[in-house]
């Protein structure tokens, strides 16, 4: 058994490292807060997204898609359109997505 002092010695230790640990359990806990402070300003910045997509070819090629706005499946190439220009491009032969069946909800039928 150790006498009183070594043992009290060995508890100041044991709360110096935990009193660390805390410290540094709290500053990751502020940086996450900060991220997820950043994450949402981010997230709160973002410009709405547009009702109608068309989606362009590779290139300078012709658009190749109409898209509802949000379609998982729209590519990378693709810009907010009214939907006035959307029922164009499809009046004039671009193809409505397979997926988000845009042709549908504009009441364009080929």
């Amino acid at each position: 058994m150790s006498d009183p002092p070594a043992r009290l010695a060995q508890l100041r230790f044991l709360e110096r490292v935990q009193l660390g640990d805390l410290e540094r359990t709290r500053r990751w806990i502020a940086d996450e807060e900060r991220r997820e402070t950043e994450r949402q300003r981010g997230l709160d910045a973002r410009p709405p997204v547009p009702d109608w997509l068309i989606e362009g070819g590779i290139g300078v090629g012709p658009p190749v898609y109409v898209h509802i706005g949000g379609c998982h499946m729209a590519g990378a190439r693709v810009r907010g359109v009214t939907r006035d220009q959307a029922v164009r491009a499809l009046v004039e032969g671009v193809e409505a997505c397979p997926h988000c069946r845009p042709d549908t909800e504009l009441g364009v039928f080929e």
